[in-house]
């Protein structure tokens, strides 16, 4: 049985959104998500301030 995440400390940045949880082994891991139409954009950080700075720059590719 897959494990869930659930992410606590949720904060938008643009239309990014940055969520904190923790993985299988316990440690804390932050994941940054594009909530724009048709981006689909996400990626892992293991700190707060990399997944923030990524949201800050991030750029939707225009379709």
């Amino acid at each position: 049985m897959a494990a869930r995440d659930h992410f606590h400390s949720v904060i938008r940045i643009g239309p990014v959104q940055i969520g904190t949880h923790r993985d299988r082994h316990g440690r804390t891991k932050h994941t940054a998500v594009c909530t724009a139409d048709g981006c689909g954009w996400s990626a892992p950080y293991s700190s707060p301030a990399a997944a923030q700075l990524a949201a800050r720059t991030h750029r939707c590719k225009p379709r």
